[in-house]
């Protein structure tokens, strides 16, 4: 398609196109969005099932949080180019493409995943290194070995979601990740603490109680994928080569540095908090688990502007990509308007339903105020990173998040937690100043990126 066939529309009709696109965004997104809740309700069940185990306890749970929140962002990043491979062969209407996909994503998914456990099992001994408390470190190890046997089946159901979100079926995954929550709390519960005459295993009965949930999510989807009639045109026999092998990788590979890049300056930023002590890093615990429910939103919106603008670049219809973006970004901005209220206004009452000690709740209810600053930030991010990668633009983006991650967020939020002896909450506001820094770039660099002049360079 050439340049002088593609107009810029007016604002008014810019405006018009992007409410236009809400609704079709919307009936993607609200499926993921729930989907993702009931996956991230596993951290919730886990906060309130520990909790009784004490402070040590839900300390070790927070800083498993904290680094397995990276190798979950590494391997979902890897893994949504192939989701976007998918949507833009499902709208081209190429069905041999998404089934090559699929199994091409297989492999990439158990190679990732398998090489994530491995690495995360080797990292435990940093823990000490970073200055993670003594008592919290004696209780950690079985369920951080737990935690890491997660990675595999993760990796591998994010390739069936993947599939399901792409040929426009999104709540298939949803029921998937809400069997995986639903069978996760009495399993846990039943590991956790037992029964008559068994006093449980306590916090490594959690992280079996998640692995055996996700298997059985997992199991779910693939009898799906292989038996359903709705499922027959997405596996067609499709030969996997090594170098769509290869090719997954290296165009998954600077989407997984992206995210985990973010991730790893997330997760050191809740490192920080050990410097402060046990009582910080539960009541950071605390809030992630809330925090980590609300932003599935942004998160969810990421995905199906991702697959939308996917199928939309299949399509050929350039016209609607800045539609989408802008839609998509003035829903999410809606929405974490209101958390934020939201946050501010109940703030005390969901930290005291999840924590009794009373040191963790003052501080929690004060975390929360810099959490809800977070939010808005992320929901800007999200959306121009979603549609960014929905056009497969992800070299420069991951440069954008790492450099301004790394070089912006973290440092600042040691400047303002220690330096400037804010504490805790310091912490998180210093890393929120960043988040703003990088969703403007990104903004600035999808605006730049659906111009007229730049548009066929995605098709």
């Amino acid at each position: 398609m050439r340049t002088s066939i593609i107009k810029q529309p007016g604002a008014r009709s810019l405006t018009i196109a992007s409410v236009r696109e809400v609704p079709g965004i919307a009936a993607l997104a609200v499926p993921i969005i729930v989907g993702m809740m009931a996956t991230t309700l596993m951290g919730v069940i886990d906060t309130i099932l520990i909790a009784p185990l004490g402070t040590q306890a839900l300390a070790a749970t927070g800083i498993t949080t904290s680094v397995l929140i990276i190798f979950y962002s590494a391997l979902h990043g890897l893994m949504s180019v192939i989701h976007v491979r998918m949507a833009q062969a499902n709208g081209a209407g190429e069905n041999v493409a998404v089934s090559a996909a699929v199994r091409t994503g297989f492999v990439v998914a158990l190679v990732a995943g398998g090489l994530g456990m491995l690495l995360m099992l080797a990292a435990f001994p940093l823990l000490r290194i970073l200055g993670q408390p003594d008592r919290v470190m004696e209780v950690l190890w079985p369920y951080w070995v737990a935690k890491s046997g997660m990675l595999v089946p993760f990796t591998l159901l994010a390739v069936l979601t993947g599939l399901f979100n792409a040929t426009g079926r999104p709540w298939t995954a949803t029921s998937v990740a809400m069997l995986g929550a639903l069978v996760h709390l009495p399993v846990s519960y039943g590991l956790i603490h037992g029964g008559p005459g068994w006093q449980g295993l306590g916090l490594l009965g959690a992280g079996i109680g998640s692995v055996v949930a996700s298997l059985i999510a997992l199991v779910t989807a693939w009898t799906y994928w292989r038996r359903s009639a709705t499922m027959a045109p997405f596996r067609r026999r499709a030969s996997v080569s090594r170098s769509e092998v290869r090719r997954g990788l290296a165009e998954g590979l600077p989407v997984s540095l992206s995210f985990s890049g973010e991730a790893s300056a997330y997760a050191l930023a809740g490192l920080m908090l050990g410097l402060f002590g046990p009582t910080a890093l539960a009541a950071n615990q605390v809030v992630h688990s809330i925090a980590a429910i609300l932003y599935m939103v942004p998160l969810g919106m990421t995905v199906a502007v991702s697959i939308r603008v996917g199928q939309t670049v299949g399509a050929k219809q350039p016209a609607r990509l800045r539609p989408i973006g802008i839609g998509a970004t003035g829903a999410v901005v809606a929405w974490m308007v209101c958390v934020v209220v939201v946050l501010l206004l109940t703030r005390e009452t969901i930290a005291g339903a999840l924590t009794d000690d009373a040191d963790v709740f003052v501080l929690a209810v004060a975390l929360f105020l810099a959490t809800a600053f977070m939010q808005l930030a992320d929901g800007l991010q999200s959306t121009a990173m979603g549609a960014l990668r929905g056009m497969l633009d992800v070299r420069v983006p991951t440069l954008i998040t790492i450099g301004v991650y790394w070089l912006i967020a973290l440092p600042t939020a040691y400047v303002s937690g220690f330096v400037f002896d804010f504490g805790p909450g310091g912490v998180w506001l210093g890393y929120g100043i960043g988040i703003f820094i990088a969703a403007f770039t990104l903004q600035a660099r999808f605006w730049h990126k659906t111009a007229p002049a730049n548009i066929p360079s995605a098709l």
